[in-house]
């Protein structure tokens, strides 16, 4: 078929197999472009390797350091009259291209909360590498079934005592509104806690110990974001500040049992994913922080973000540097004052008439695109491709 585009909000309901490798491609091209990483893992575990920081947390320490890498995701793979999911194509071309290097490449899709999930995991990771010495961890998922209980909890974006009203984009139209949020009621901090905790984090890292195959000394990563005060009510504050709170508590407690150093959090920048489409204010917050960065000639994507995370914090035997709560900060160059200024003084002007003046959302959509394989130099849209395409080692 011939695959165009089709969007909605904040979903593409259709990916292009040839984009998507031709953006793996690239971020590939880039990590081999950089120093190779100095004593870098061995065998890598990447729970929520397919698309944005996970897949880059794949490619990295793959092509970074030559490293084994083992992802869980959860993706759907093309049919007769579908396109599969933007992270099936990734993870085949992820898989093509590692093969063609001859380095181990294992993928599983399903549900990572699971326990037999777990369980295939680790028999692999018996059978194949014996140890993992890191485990990423970057699932981003609406909800979860616990897998003890088989009850499903989903979670919510919200604020917390008070409803929360702020400037917004339609991306769609390219209208700057407003938007208006009703406060968390009920279970919603409970259930958001449930998804987006660090609950599932732990049990991972749980099951792989008592199963032998965490090797003395691992290193287990997951992956927060703080960003400005603006967002506060409805992230930091609100219903996903208290997942990650928890998320850290879980870094604390893997820490006390596994070892100082095990387990950390590492705050990102704000970048066009998948997920971050779809929290409210945030798309105009990144097409303003864009143009910022890119002006400051410090922006930086999913992959320079990872590259730096392993290169100067994960890497060459020294422990990673920490702010005072423990966590690696990556954001820096986002939360230094004068972006943070700088930005904040284009939000107060920001309207539909001069948006695409002010702001860089012409590359905010030029990014969100290239998530579905769009927009790729060197691949020829008109032409029809095979959109049932097989991952060579899924289970």
């Amino acid at each position: 078929m011939i695959i165009a585009p089709k969007t909605r909000g904040f979903i593409c309901t259709t990916a292009h197999p040839e984009g998507c490798a031709a953006n793996v491609q690239t971020q590939i091209d880039y990590v081999k472009s950089q120093p190779a990483l100095s004593d870098p893992p061995k065998n890598v575990l990447v729970v929520g390797a397919s698309t944005g920081y996970g897949l880059a947390s794949r490619i990295v320490p793959a092509f970074g350091g030559g490293a084994k890498t083992i992802g869980v995701f959860f993706e759907k793979p093309g049919t007769e009259r579908k396109t599969a999911s933007a992270g099936w194509y990734n993870s085949v071309a992820f898989e093509k291209a590692a093969a063609a290097e001859g380095l181990y490449a294992k993928s599983f899709n399903g549900d990572a909360f699971s326990n037999e999930m777990k369980d295939q995991v680790i028999e692999t990771i018996k059978n194949d590498l014996g140890q993992v010495d890191m485990i990423i961890y970057s699932l981003a998922s609406p909800r979860r079934t616990d897998p003890n209980t088989g009850e499903v909890y989903k979670s919510v974006l919200k604020p917390i005592g008070q409803p929360y009203s702020q400037k917004n984009l339609n991306t769609d139209t390219g209208e700057v509104n407003s938007i208006s949020i009703e406060p968390a009621e009920g279970d919603d901090i409970a259930n958001t806690t449930k998804v987006m905790g660090g609950e599932d984090w732990e049990m991972w890292l749980d099951a792989l110990s008592e199963a032998g195959v965490l090797a003395e000394g691992a290193t287990t990563i997951a992956y927060s974001y703080i960003g400005p005060d603006l967002t506060y009510p409805i992230y930091t504050n609100g219903t996903i500040g208290k997942a990650k709170e928890h998320l850290e508590g879980s870094a604390s407690r893997m820490n006390e049992k596994f070892g100082d150093g095990s387990a950390y959090v590492s705050v990102n920048k704000a970048l066009v994913t998948q997920a971050s489409s779809a929290i409210p204010v945030v798309p105009l917050y990144i097409s303003l922080l864009y143009k910022d960065m890119k002006e400051r000639g410090n922006h930086e994507g999913c992959i320079e973000q990872i590259q730096r995370l392993f290169s100067d914090h994960l890497a060459g035997g020294s422990a990673p540097t920490l702010d005072e709560r423990n966590r690696i900060r990556i954001d820096d160059w986002e939360m230094q004052d004068d972006v943070q200024s700088a930005v904040m003084e284009l939000w107060e002007k920001v309207d539909t008439d001069n948006l695409s003046e002010i702001s860089d959302f012409a590359g905010y959509k030029e990014e969100f695109l290239k998530l579905f394989g769009f927009g790729l130099e060197g691949v020829n849209y008109e032409e029809e491709t095979n959109q049932e395409v097989d991952l060579p080692s899924i289970s």
